[in-house]
């Protein structure tokens, strides 16, 4: 048994804006998704990362990987959505890994990823009969909009909060089961935890907390940059 970690990089990220997709975008001085992969190759159980990019990606090869050739590789097999492009990426890295495997998916996006949060994925998921992922309970109140946005959004309704969960990645399952259910889910699926939803099974939920933030607008890039100052103090 074996574990891999599989980045998902074929988006351009539109509501970040700008002239570069998301994922190239300078967070301290390298690339965003720079920091995903370190934090991934800090943990010695995985074994290779690999790194999906739209086959026309025209800034992956401007920037130094040099260190890099034994855990990384680049698959340019992308695809128009999320779950498109990690299928792809799983089909292709089927020669080097065996079905009972593990793939960590993880957000080329999510930069501060702490080290301890990956290691307790792994600890309380390797021996998982289903797989898991990183989630933290929802402490906030959740308001549902109204449907009539003629004047603005407008709380319709309080969702209760209980049992709710904001997901994260990694999201880690087998590939074999992972690839089986993201065939059948079809292309609309916003996280591999939900394909494996869809065949009839709960995937385990590992506590993480919010410094694992995922980079969606500009000032989340100045958050990140805070956090990774001290995220392995």
């Amino acid at each position: 048994m074996r574990f891999y970690a599989l980045i998902p990089a074929a988006g351009t990220g539109t509501r970040m804006g700008g002239e570069m997709p998301k994922q190239y975008m300078p967070l301290n001085s390298i690339p965003l998704i720079a920091h995903a992969l370190i934090a991934l190759a800090r943990e010695p159980r995985i074994s290779k990362l690999f790194v999906v990019l739209s086959p026309n990606d025209a800034w992956w090869d401007g920037y130094e990987w040099a260190g890099w050739e034994d855990r990384l590789q680049v698959l340019r097999c992308g695809g128009a959505t999320r779950a498109e492009t990690v299928l792809n990426g799983l089909e292709a890295m089927a020669t080097q890994c065996a079905a009972d495997d593990w793939v960590l998916v993880h957000d080329a996006a999510r930069p501060c990823l702490p080290a301890e949060s990956l290691s307790l994925l792994l600890d309380e998921v390797a021996d998982d009969a289903v797989g898991g992922l990183l989630a933290v309970p929802v402490a906030d109140t959740l308001k549902r909009a109204s449907a009539d946005g003629a004047s603005g959004a407008r709380a319709e309704a309080t969702v209760p909060r209980a049992g709710l969960w904001q997901a994260q990645t990694p999201q880690m399952f087998r590939h074999g089961k992972l690839s089986e259910a993201l065939r059948a889910a079809g292309s609309d699926m916003t996280d591999e935890a939900s394909a494996i939803e869809q065949l009839g099974l709960q995937p385990r939920l590992v506590e993480s907390d919010s410094r694992n933030l995922k980079v969606t607008y500009p000032q989340d890039l100045r958050l990140a940059s805070l956090i990774l100052e001290h995220l392995n103090d």
